[in-house]
């Protein structure tokens, strides 16, 4: 009787102090990024690089070892800019409130603009991106952060003549995320 009795007022215990366990199974977040680095126009053996920035907003899903999110960004130099949404997906490392993660992302630059050299309009052209990053989680609070190195790779751009360059867009990025 009394092992019943034991068995019963531990589980008790053990049920009253355990901490809630909402959204484990899954998370929705929105969230802001802003990224600094370079971007490089090349094609035909010639290439310009100039230093670039990228802002962006996002809205996915967070599951304990998978993230899937779809993303604005839009990234620009001194002499262009472009708009791009992508999907994305992200493999993370099991962990406790420092998480590395691998991201991969297809989507499609949908306006922009080289200004100064070519003054011509982009061409809606596919995009991929690759992330390489750490989710940094704060306890007790509604946020993440994530800070990540971060590429964006967009072929054929632009077309005049017979030229075609691609740009590939290479950055250190921070996101906010908040979770709901």
């Amino acid at each position: 009787m009394k092992l019943k009795t034991s068995i019963i007022l531990c589980s008790l215990a053990s049920a009253t102090t355990m901490p809630a366990v909402a959204n484990s199974a899954f998370d929705l977040y929105a969230g802001v990024s802003v990224g600094v680095g370079a971007q490089t126009l090349f094609g035909d053996g010639k290439n310009e690089t100039n230093t670039s920035q990228s802002f962006g907003a996002m809205f996915g899903i967070d599951v304990p070892v998978f993230r899937g999110e779809i993303e604005y960004t839009y990234i620009g130099t001194s002499d262009s800019h472009a708009s791009i949404g992508f999907a994305n997906a992200y493999f993370k490392m099991p962990s406790t409130v420092i998480r590395p993660y691998l991201g991969l992302g297809v989507g499609l630059m949908f306006a922009g603009e080289e200004n100064k050299q070519y003054n011509e309009k982009y061409d809606t052209k596919p995009a991929y991106q690759g992330m390489l990053g750490v989710t940094i989680d704060v306890p007790k609070l509604p946020f993440k952060f994530d800070v990540e190195a971060h590429a964006i790779y967009i072929p054929d751009v632009l077309r005049f003549g017979d030229e075609r360059p691609d740009v590939l867009h290479y950055e250190a990025k921070i996101k906010l995320r908040y979770l709901f």
